[in-house]
């Protein structure tokens, strides 16, 4: 039983017998760079890099499920670059935006 899914996946026309398996297992480096990044201060956060994140990641998760076959880790890793994206994105908008340190300062 083990050993025929064993061979189905790696016969699997994503299978890691081809590229559609490996680009985007190492797209993932990219999504754990970004979850690394939430360490940093959000003033280090850049807008255009975290909307190419974003974007990138909502427009391959829809494509990954246009295609076939359907690609499940081409899909997962682009809703976790969105995700981190999105997340990373929320850090930098609510600390140029809505953080109280601006306001003190403003005050005095």
């Amino acid at each position: 039983m083990a050993a025929s899914k064993v061979q189905a996946f790696w016969n699997h026309p994503a299978g890691p017998k081809t590229i559609h398996f490996w680009a985007p297992t190492f797209k993932w480096g990219i999504s754990i760079a970004n979850i690394a990044d939430f360490s940093k201060p959000p003033e280090n956060i850049s807008y255009p890099q975290q909307i190419a994140v974003t974007c990138t990641g909502l427009i391959w998760s829809r494509y990954s499920m246009v295609i076939t076959p359907k690609n499940w880790n081409l899909f997962s890793v682009n809703v976790a670059m969105a995700g981190t994206g999105l997340a990373q994105l929320s850090r930098k908008i609510t600390h140029d935006y809505f953080s109280d340190t601006d306001a003190a300062v403003q005050k005095e």
